[in-house]
């Protein structure tokens, strides 16, 4: 009986190619064996077998030491009493999420993790790290804020322009641009009502002392030749103050 050649890929007995080392980004690939789904259900028992089959399983774990021995991969009574590099089966929503965790064990009780992949409706990816979304999250935080300013900038420059060289343009550029003026401040109104549609309203004045009775101004309810006319009146005497001179008493 023929046996195949040492190098070739994709015989039986012959493991695919090493993945890359632990910690390289591979977030922008995702595998998916339509075959394997349509023969197999996805569940917490064969979803090892289906993750084996993709390029971020790693052929040198713990893991697969147990598959060779017959014994099923996430056994953690075995696991537990070897080192080195091995994944476990964190969470579980079947049919459709699986996530994988990649850790290194350096001890029963000692665990360090190292990556984590999930399975979503047979699709297979590589979690990001933190650190990474963090970045991104900022970078794009840092984008939009640069591009509001930029555009803001650009319309407050419209708006206070004056252009000297333009001050004898004919009638109807003028009426253009201040089209656009008061669309701008238009805008800007709404923007302001509505933001104090939004803000609580003003808590109401404290109330007066005991005993007081607030002055009525009577100006106010006049119109304004009434209060053109009492400006040239003479001021009310205060009663208090200004009483003229004081009388003595007669004995």
């Amino acid at each position: 009986m023929a046996t195949p050649p040492v190098g070739a890929p994709g015989m039986e007995g012959r493991p695919p190619a090493p993945p890359p080392p632990p910690g390289t980004d591979m977030t922008g690939i995702c595998f998916r064996d339509q075959l394997w789904l349509n023969s197999f259900p996805l569940d917490r028992n064969l979803v090892f077998d289906y993750f084996a089959l993709s390029p971020f399983y790693d052929w040198t774990c713990n893991n697969e030491q147990l598959r060779m021995r017959s014994i099923h991969p996430l056994d953690l009574t075995h696991l537990s009493k070897m080192t080195g590099t091995e994944y476990m089966l964190n969470e579980v929503l079947e049919p459709n999420l699986f996530v994988i965790r990649k850790q290194k064990r350096d001890g029963p009780e000692k665990v360090t993790p190292m990556l984590t992949y999930y399975v979503l409706d047979g699709s297979i990816y590589q979690a990001p790290q933190l650190c990474n979304v963090f970045a991104a999250r900022a970078g794009r935080a840092l984008y939009y804020l640069q591009k509001a300013f930029t555009n803001a900038a650009s319309k407050l420059e419209k708006i206070g322009y004056v252009d000297s060289e333009n001050e004898n343009a004919p009638l109807d550029s003028k009426i253009g641009k201040e089209t656009i003026d008061f669309k701008e401040m238009k805008r800007i109104d709404h923007i302001l009502a509505s933001l104090q549609r939004k803000l609580p309203p003003a808590p109401p004045p404290p109330p007066f002392p005991e005993g007081y009775v607030p002055p009525q101004n009577a100006d106010s309810e006049k119109g304004p030749e009434a209060q053109q006319a009492g400006e040239a009146q003479q001021a009310p005497v205060d009663p208090i103050i200004d009483q003229g001179p004081a009388k003595r008493m007669r004995f």
